[in-house]
């Protein structure tokens, strides 16, 4: 069984192959899908006339800050628009897909985080509010394999639910790792509009988890956190993590072959 994490902006964006290659690798060992969709969520957060706003943490991970406001955009347009586009995708090409949130059934529940240090514009470290943000502290296994049991697809946006039952963001990427390592899927594939992780423009195919690790400060933005979630996924048992380009043909099948992707395994 494998998880797929697919960004939000990858979606406009997949080779046409990729839903019929969805499609043959969930009749043959079961799919569990996550979605991104930060792109879209800051388009329609600047629409209503509200500026985005990021932040990056002393190890150089560059978040969304959210605010009650942006929680309840994020929610709208994770939950709606972009989840309920990829069900259609998928439904339309024979794959019976149900939309859910981590909300649905408690499937990722998380603690809300009540502070935050980020580095500043002078370079320091400064403690701001939590916003609503979490750090996922559990996975409803049970019912996303109830899900697949009976013969759908599991499709996941990253809504939490807090321990006061309020929605919080957590990351695609980390909530797919989670998602991976509860379920126990043999594999958690990262879906991006690059090769895999590239370093002085040249695919790293191979990489062991200590590996990954190690090379973690010297990687970019927005790679650096599918490193991160492969290694947490890695950790939580999962066999292998995979990284492959979704503008490619076959891009599952193709990853799942180890063909021109990343894959990260256990020491």
């Amino acid at each position: 069984m494998i998880t797929i994490k697919i960004g939000g902006s990858v979606v406009d964006n997949l080779h046409p192959t990729t839903i019929l290659d969805i499609k043959k690798v969930a009749e043959k060992e079961g799919v569990i899908l996550v979605h991104g969709g930060g792109k879209e969520v800051t388009k329609v957060t600047e629409q209503l006339g509200k500026e985005p706003k990021f932040v990056v943490s002393p190890s150089g991970i560059k978040s969304r800050y959210t605010d009650k406001e942006t929680s309840e955009i994020f929610t709208m347009v994770m939950s709606g628009r972009i989840n309920k586009t990829i069900v259609q995708m998928l439904q339309k090409n024979g794959v019976n897909a149900v939309g859910l949130s981590g909300m649905d059934g408690k499937m990722i529940q998380a603690n809300r985080k009540k502070k935050l240090i980020i580095m500043n514009e002078k370079g320091r470290k400064q403690v701001i509010d939590g916003g609503y943000t979490g750090k996922i502290s559990d996975v409803n296994a049970d019912l996303i394999s109830t899900i697949l049991g009976k013969g759908y697809t599991p499709v996941i946006s990253p809504i939490a639910m807090s321990e006061e039952f309020e929605f919080l963001n957590v990351d695609g990427d980390r909530a797919a790792a989670n998602v991976a390592g509860h379920v126990k899927t043999d594999k958690v594939l990262f879906i991006t509009n690059v090769d895999g992780l590239l370093m002085d423009d040249k695919l790293v195919e191979s990489l062991t988890l200590s590996e990954a690790k190690e090379m973690m400060p010297k990687i970019g933005f927005g790679m650096e956190k599918k490193i991160l979630a492969a290694t947490e996924a890695l950790e939580m048992g999962v066999s292998e993590a995979l990284i492959a380009n979704g503008q490619k043909e076959n891009p599952i099948s193709s990853a799942i072959e180890h063909k021109n992707c990343t894959v990260i395994k256990n020491d």
